[in-house]
């Protein structure tokens, strides 16, 4: 019988990775490799991605306390302000907004990756999970929740091929659409996780 703890940290999971988002960020890539070049390609991403997070889940808030030598709260304040900045900005000007703010088109497993996949948020929710449930419910949250993400990546590239050439404008609206959506959510969270951060650099004094 599956936790609630563990159901609530994958679900959080899933919507932090969220592929239709990624689906924008990642356009250039999706328009310019053929669907076996882009899953071999997200694949990569994936494996190193849940690396990361399971490396997250396992040493928790203490790798920010003695390794970094800051506070875990201020990556949620900072993380979160990060993540509204550009929800804003997505909310408002659209998905245009992500490729002005990506730069350069991403290159392999580690352009891909970040900074949605190993973002601030996914990298909470990886602290989160590991502190909710044991190592191995983790490392399984993580693992399904990844390959979720990464399969319906490879799907929405095969059906963007599918019906670009018929519906183009079609698919530009609502890739549009989907995005300010999308970022009404991703939006939500990130002032979560400053309220999160706040509240807890409260609880531990201002010092």
């Amino acid at each position: 019988m599956l936790s609630q703890e563990l159901i609530d940290s994958t679900i959080l999971l899933l919507v932090l990775l969220n592929p239709f988002l990624l689906c924008i960020y990642l356009l250039d890539l999706i328009q310019g490799l053929d669907t076996k070049a882009f899953a071999k390609t997200m694949t990569r991403a994936g494996l190193m991605s849940a690396a990361v997070y399971f490396g997250f889940a396992v040493a928790g808030d203490r790798l920010f306390t003695y390794a970094f030598k800051v506070r875990y709260e201020s990556f949620l304040i900072f993380g979160g302000i990060v993540f509204l900045l550009v929800s804003i900005r997505l909310v408002m000007v659209g998905s245009s907004a992500l490729r002005g703010l990506r730069g350069d088109a991403p290159q392999g497993a580690e352009g891909t990756a970040l900074p949605f996949m190993l973002g601030p948020g996914t990298i909470s929710a990886a602290i989160v999970t590991g502190s909710r449930v044991s190592i191995p419910e983790a490392a399984g949250a993580i693992g399904f929740s990844v390959f979720i993400c990464v399969t319906s990546l490879i799907l929405l590239k095969w059906v963007h091929d599918l019906i670009r050439r018929r519906y183009e404008p079609i698919m530009e609206r609502y890739l549009d659409t989907i995005g300010r959506i999308m970022a009404l959510l991703t939006g939500t969270i990130a002032v979560d996780m400053i309220l999160s951060g706040l509240g807890k650099w409260l609880e531990t004094g201002i010092s």
